[in-house]
């Protein structure tokens, strides 16, 4: 028997196919601070997008204070940029409506390949440039693998996310099938923490999410997790960088390397990176990418 989602979150969309899949924005449902309009570029402010791999009142948390010392070091005003998708994060900073970006690993290499978007730099956490994906279920849910999930519902978290959704591509392609075919529906969460809110109430039978983001939240004290059980991990992947343009004045771009590369020697820099789980910055080597290019090589999503 098909499963039927709450009608709130589907929105009376009756069309099972993942290119019709719902948007279902949980995070519209909680009071979250209002998106800041970029209507036109103040070379003064320094503007810092930041994907939704959080809820939007989740990243404001966690930015702020990084945005607040960047600012500082700058001698400019710092602003927070967010988008409702990972596509929105990566036109901005196509468009240089932002001067640096947070955004996911795979919204960085379709970046790269569309515009020349580039990683400024990468976070070590726990001492590796890398982090997982796991695959996650309700707790009581009686699935042992990827394969119990047939025929069920399954959120992904963004059409460009890595863990949240290119990762679950990637396995069902392994055993020669699709979102699609396998699922009875997919939706679209836009967050992480989102996912696995979803996964613990039960509204979808599960979901792949950043371990990085469901590890923040079990150390944050939120009891999502504990209502949710991991069947897997996948991976490793090269850490999500934070990127700017390639047109990015290069004096502008020095600065922001080095602030960042350094946040990790003084007291208030490490403690704005402990706040969001992180050691410190560095400098990534391309190739640490490598294992998420072939994935989008083999989901047709590269054009190269």
């Amino acid at each position: 028997m098909k499963q039927v989602i709450p009608l709130l979150l589907l929105c009376l969309t009756a069309c099972a196919s993942e290119s019709n899949a719902p948007r279902v924005r949980l995070g519209e449902l909680e009071s979250s601070a209002p998106t800041p309009q970029v209507a036109s570029v103040n070379a003064d402010i320094l503007r810092i997008a930041i994907a939704p791999v959080y809820s939007p009142r989740t990243s404001l948390t966690l930015y702020q204070d990084l945005a607040t010392h960047l600012g500082q070091k700058l001698n400019r005003p710092a602003q927070i940029v967010q988008g409702k998708t990972y596509d929105e994060i990566n036109n901005l900073v196509r468009e240089g409506a932002v001067a640096l970006a947070i955004v996911c690993t795979n919204a960085y290499l379709e970046g790269q390949e569309q515009f020349g978007m580039q990683a400024l730099v990468a976070p070590q956490v726990n001492g590796e440039i890398v982090y997982y994906a796991y695959l996650i279920v309700p707790f009581d849910s009686p699935a042992k693998s990827l394969a119990d999930l047939r025929g069920k519902t399954f959120a992904f978290s963004d059409p460009l996310s890595n863990t949240g959704r290119l990762v679950a591509v990637d396995q069902l392609l392994q055993i020669k099938t699709t979102p699609d075919a396998f699922f009875n529906r997919t939706i679209f969460t836009y967050s992480h923490d989102n996912s696995i809110k979803a996964v613990a109430e039960n509204l979808v039978d599960g979901a792949t999410v950043d371990n990085q983001v469901f590890d923040f939240l079990i150390a944050s004290g939120s009891p999502l997790p504990a209502r949710t059980r991991i069947l897997a991990r996948y991976g490793p992947y090269g850490s999500s960088p934070l990127v700017v343009s390639p047109n990015l004045d290069a004096g502008l771009k020095t600065q922001l390397r080095d602030a960042l590369l350094i946040m990790h020697a003084d007291d208030a820099g490490r403690a704005i990176l402990a706040k969001i789980g992180i050691d410190r910055f560095v400098a990534p080597e391309d190739a640490l990418y490598d294992s998420v290019r072939a994935m989008r090589v083999r989901a047709g999503q590269s054009k190269k």
